[in-house]
């Protein structure tokens, strides 16, 4: 027995006991294949799932690194049982393999005849695969490379997809020479990319993921479709790249609900592409209406439905997913996985800030007592509706009032779900809102007045949750959320974590309902985060004044 911060269970979960000295070291260690489930104050629970272990295992680590990880963390002797499984888990990755036959065409290979012969005969993957060309191998049909590796994963072999890609059409692209460079990190991650062919890097926010796509896109020397959140994102990238990359303005193409321009690097919105007309996706035929040499997908934990669906098709393009979290609400991550392919890099958010490259974050949680006379009401309320009272309350406006007049002239962002709620908030403010309502022109507008300081306040709903740039922010208060949602929490934070010019630290603080689905709920999203390192502290409302003062 040590005295390990890590206590390994037979059920594959794994607690980590946070005040204890190696706690980071452990955490980083089982970061590559453990996920978060629960963080309360002193004791987190990580859990070890087949997804893991086989994103783990594409990246590059065996299993013996695992079960080093687990073994010279753990406080007690690990389970035997759970170590063969761990073992066993991470062998069944690549004992498939769909390769490109000169003579065949597309196949899947079994370096394991068991293995080829269990899944030919699954009711999964019938259709997909044509004749057998030999004992160890058998044709697939091309149209179904994606959904066979769908089909695989599910029957809990994923196949490791060596086919190639289509080179696509040449087109030139360098990164700008003008006195900036790729951090070592960016370029890490653009070497994972390259290396595999195609696959998710996963960075925080504020951490430069558009220059890791421009990254990308040079090494590559092709034709690039870029599908990104929404149309301001659209316009941030292409300045991006205009001012990194020897692209010029004739070379970038935006695609979105007002403008449908298909130039040699197109940025498309994932909401054009998933508009329906009688029925049918129109738009979603501009994923093949060219011979693309790369598709970037930028926040990819965020990928539709029927554009997974189209990307089941486009397995000979290169593709890159862009995210700082893997974690899907909708437990779609396996569909990353098969059909974008595995994660290529990850950097965790407090190695990024130890570098200087992100701001530090201090994180509060503030908590207000609902009223006694609205008390019994939320009590008799139907469930549908108390999300809502308690997430909405009014009693939130003067503690947000408060946070605001303990960060004088630091840029302060306020964030919501409710309309009504941030009306009235930016109004005892006297700040700007800015909502889905608001013209996309108003919006750019109104995202460089705040970035350029002519203005220090802003209420945002969340269309400001993805894929904006706001470098200066520095103070920004959750009043409400999208139920219980661990990447908005994430993607809400990274608005802060631009590095400061002055140095100072980012505070991101939470305005919670006592006694309220909103509170499960913010303890829900804050998993995420402690994941990553950030601890929460709780401060009554009654005592934020004082708690202001000492921060």
């Amino acid at each position: 027995m040590t005295d390990g911060p890590l206590i390994v269970q037979s059920d594959k979960s794994l607690l980590l006991e946070v005040d204890h000295p190696s706690a980071q070291a452990a955490r980083i260690a089982i970061a590559a294949f453990a996920e978060l489930e629960r963080a309360p104050e002193h004791v987190h629970t990580y859990r070890i799932t087949d997804l893991g272990l086989w994103n783990a295992r594409a990246a590059g680590y065996d299993a013996e690194t695992v079960v080093a990880a687990l073994v010279d963390h753990s406080r007690y002797p690990v389970p035997h049982s759970l170590l063969i499984d761990v073992a066993d888990t991470m062998d069944r990755y690549g004992r498939l393999q769909l390769l490109s036959d000169p003579q065949h065409g597309l196949v899947l290979h079994g370096l394991d005849r068991a293995v080829l012969e269990e899944v030919t005969r699954a009711k999964r993957v019938q259709g997909m695969l044509g004749e057998r060309v030999d004992d160890t191998t058998v044709r697939v049909h091309p149209s179904e490379r994606g959904a066979l590796k769908q089909a695989l994963l599910k029957l809990g072999w994923p196949a490791e997809d060596l086919a190639g890609y289509v080179d696509g059409e040449a087109h030139p692209i360098a990164l700008a020479e003008d006195g900036w460079q790729l951090r070592p990190y960016q370029t890490e991650a653009v070497d994972g990319f390259r290396h595999g062919g195609s696959g998710v890097v996963v960075l925080p926010c504020g951490a430069g993921k558009t220059l890791v796509g421009a990254g990308a896109m040079a090494a590559m020397q092709r034709t690039t479709l870029i599908l990104v959140t929404n149309t301001v994102s659209a316009r941030q990238w292409r300045d991006e790249l205009l001012a990194r990359t020897t692209l010029t303005e004739d070379e970038i193409g935006e695609y979105s609900g007002t403008t449908k321009e298909i130039r040699p690097v197109t940025i498309a919105t994932y909401q054009v592409l998933t508009m329906k007309r009688k029925g049918i996706h129109p738009h979603l035929e501009l994923m093949s209406a060219r011979d693309w040499g790369l598709i970037l997908y930028d926040e990819v934990h965020l990928l539709p439905a029927p554009v997974f669906r189209m990307t089941a098709d486009l397995q000979a393009r290169r593709r890159l997913g862009l995210t700082a979290t893997l974690v899907r609400e909708d437990g779609r991550e396996g569909e990353v996985f098969s059909l974008i392919g595995p994660k290529r890099y990850d950097a965790p958010w407090k190695d990024i800030e130890a570098q200087g490259y992100i701001a530090p974050a201090v994180c509060t949680e503030v908590r207000v007592t609902l009223p006694a006379s609205d008390r019994m009401a939320y009590a008799m309320a139907e469930a549908s509706d108390r999300p809502r009272l308690g997430a909405a309350h009014g009693a939130k406006v003067p503690v947000v009032e408060r946070i605001a007049r303990a960060h004088p002239g630091e840029p302060l962002l306020v964030i919501g779900q409710y309309l009504d709620q941030l009306e009235e908030i930016a109004e005892h403010l006297g700040a700007e809102l800015l909502t889905g309502q608001t013209p996309v022109k108003r919006r750019q507008q109104l995202f460089a007045d705040f970035r350029e300081g002519r203005i220090d306040r802003l209420v945002v709903s969340k269309v400001a949750n993805f894929s904006v740039d706001l470098p200066e922010a520095s103070v920004a208060v959750q009043v409400s959320g999208a139920f219980g949602s661990r990447q908005e929490e994430a993607q809400r934070l990274g608005r802060l974590l631009r590095p400061k010019a002055d140095g100072r630290s980012a505070h991101f603080y939470t305005v919670v309902m006592r006694d309220t689905q909103d509170q499960d709920f913010a303890a829900h999203r804050q998993r995420f985060l402690a994941e990553q390192g950030y601890a929460y502290s709780i401060v009554d409302a009654e005592q934020l004044d004082g708690a202001l003062d000492a921060g």
